[in-house]
């Protein structure tokens, strides 16, 4: 009597082990497409910084530093060289480490920036205290507290996800301790920041998808607030009025200096430009000419072309950012990346509108471009944390299934060979 054929079965694989296990555990998650759009449009934003730093600053840096034109642009080199490997590495890290440390990041910086104005340590510039001086190094606690908020948006909106339609147990909350920290940057006096943060803040909310008509009321007492904290500078209410009234059309050598001086340098550029490294206004004509007013030495000296190209840069950046919003798996992802899409390019929205008269002198840099260290390491720290987010997040799951099948496939053409 002949014993039953035996059917060969292919031998189980341990469920723990192999690259399909990998991929399902999460350590293996490939890059997506906004991944790779949203890296190399901020890397070609800070290349184009650098050298325009260089450029913009030799004349300064030479009077500054005896004869030594390259000294803010060597500066601007290493915080570079520092900020990019942090984007990275923040491009590896779990939200869920970040949701862990997000209140810790907020009270340090607001304490940071509580010792800017309660302290002689604040330092004060251009008319507003807004930089700390500890030892050698001075820096700005106030962008820090922009990439603490948003850190700290993520957190609560994924903790409040079902109290958002409420503005008493979802939304007041939520203002309360962000305008708390937007409001110790309001004490130093910088409007400019205190709007870019307010943006955020607001801005991020209306994205996530809370109505309109719960941010209605934050709004307006955000521009009673701002319009309180102008009137109590003379110096800030004189150059807003000459903005309002004026226009700065009637060449002055007071309140409109700047913004003339920047329309000048963009109208010496023309369409082609003058050539890099060819300005006239960085030649101590146009203040803050490696700074805020950057732009308009990239008009000058890149000409119009090279100013489209800037503004499409910021565009395609926003286009990356918006995409990562929307194809964003949690709570958190979507919020971090909302934030970053409204500080970003609501911050290069304003710089740029500055420089071409749009909006009266406000003092804000333009992300990824002027020079300022603190703010290059926490922008490009932000943008790695979006990164994170952007990793695609239906790879593993497309990776498994396709490991499933090429076992099953083996499985089968095995079977058939015995």
């Amino acid at each position: 009597m002949t014993s039953p054929a035996r059917t060969s079965r292919p031998p189980k694989r341990p469920e723990s082990s192999g690259l399909a296990a990998r991929i399902r555990l999460g350590a293996f998650r490939p890059e997506s497409t906004d991944y790779f759009l949203l890296l190399g449009t901020t890397l070609f934003l800070v290349l184009l910084g650098l050298v325009m730093v260089l450029s913009s600053s030799l004349v300064e840096s030479g009077l500054e530093n005896d004869g030594d034109f390259t000294s803010r642009a060597v500066q601007q080199a290493t915080y570079a060289l520092v900020g990019v490997p942090v984007m990275l590495l923040a491009g590896r890290i779990p939200e869920g480490f970040w949701m862990r440390i997000a209140w810790l990041a907020l009270g340090i910086a607001c304490a940071l920036q509580l010792l800017v104005v309660a302290t002689p340590l604040g330092v004060t510039v251009g008319g507003n205290t807004n930089w700390l001086r500890l030892g050698p190094v001075q820096f700005q606690p106030s962008e820090l507290i922009k990439v603490a908020l948003v850190l700290w948006l993520g957190l609560i909106v994924t903790k409040k996800q079902d109290h958002l339609h409420s503005f008493s147990q979802g939304i007041m909350p939520i203002l309360l301790v962000g305008g708390g920290a937007i409001g110790l940057v309001l004490l130093g006096g910088d409007l400019g920041t205190v709007m870019v943060m307010a943006g955020m803040l607001l801005g991020t909310l209306f994205l996530i998808g809370v109505r309109l008509r719960l941010l209605a009321v934050p709004l307006v007492a955000g521009a009673i607030a701002f319009w309180l904290v102008a009137i109590s500078s003379e110096n800030r209410m004189r150059r807003i009025t000459a903005f309002v009234q004026e226009h700065c059309t009637r060449y002055d050598t007071a309140d409109c200096w700047q913004i003339q001086h920047g329309t000048f340098a963009l109208a010496n550029g023309g369409v082609f430009g003058v050539g890099l490294g060819n300005s006239a206004a960085k030649w101590s004509w146009l203040p803050a000419a490696d700074n805020d007013f950057i732009f308009a030495i990239i008009g000058e000296e890149l000409g119009l072309i090279g100013a489209v190209v800037v503004i499409g840069l910021f565009v395609v950046l926003a286009i990356a950012l918006a995409r990562i919003v929307r194809n964003a798996p949690t709570p958190f992802g979507k919020t971090v990346s909302a934030a970053v899409l409204v500080w970003v390019v609501g911050q290069a929205c304003v710089n740029i509108g500055v420089v071409l008269g749009v909006f009266p002198v406000l003092g804000v840099p333009l992300p990824l471009v002027s020079a300022g260290g603190t703010a290059l390491l926490t922008t490009l720290f932000a943008i790695g944390v979006v990164l994170s987010v952007a990793r695609d997040p239906g790879a593993p799951a497309r990776a498994a299934a396709r490991a499933e099948q090429r076992r099953a496939a083996r499985a089968t053409r095995t079977a058939r060979a015995r």
